[in-house]
């Protein structure tokens, strides 16, 4: 695999890191929680309204999960600001109790920016759900496909394409995995 070239000669000033982690729980519902950290690299000294840090210490750390049924659709969720840089930062985290019947599929960001506008949400919490939607269908989709295999029934997922199809360049109409997968020919 190739990596990236040498870069010139630089400082540290940012680190984002976000995990997200999927599990399959007992009662057959699936939980997929993320985490985000946004640390700096320099002091910051609490003007313009933020709280201050020092070099190291988060500026944002945020946790979000989300409980998912077999059709992907999500059940419950619930957000966590655990360090952010205003004290006002704090009072979105029930919005995102909101995402409750939506469905992790394409057009999911849209429907979050639908039901949130842009004050309503965090900023941060509302990324995180990007990973959590793809760690969601990397996590589930083989879960629900042994679940299947150990019943004898087809291990492909119904309604895969649907969610999948056109998600990606590896996954568009007409590309091999497509055409072999679902015999979807380019339009």
């Amino acid at each position: 695999m190739k990596e990236l070239s040498a870069a010139a000669p630089r400082g540290l000033l940012h680190t984002r890191q976000v995990q997200c982690t999927g599990w399959e729980r007992e009662d057959g519902l699936f939980d997929v929680e993320g985490r985000l950290s946004d640390v700096r690299a320099i002091d910051q000294d609490g003007s313009r309204g933020a709280f201050p840090r020092q070099a190291g210490d988060p500026v944002h750390l945020m946790s979000l999960r989300l409980t998912l049924d077999d059709s992907f659709t999500i059940v419950a969720a619930e957000a966590s600001t655990h360090q952010a840089p205003f004290a006002d930062c704090l009072e979105t985290n029930r919005t995102y109790e909101r995402l409750v019947g939506l469905q992790v599929r394409a057009g999911l960001q849209r429907a979050v920016k639908e039901r949130f506008g842009d004050m309503l949400g965090c900023t941060h919490l509302t990324e995180l759900l990007g990973p959590i939607a793809t760690t969601a269908i990397q996590a589930i989709g083989p879960a629900l496909e042994r679940r299947r295999a150990a019943c004898g029934e087809p291990i492909e997922d119904p309604d895969s394409m649907k969610r999948l199809l056109d998600g990606c360049h590896g996954l568009r109409r007409g590309g091999q995995p497509a055409v072999i997968r679902w015999g979807a020919p380019a339009r």
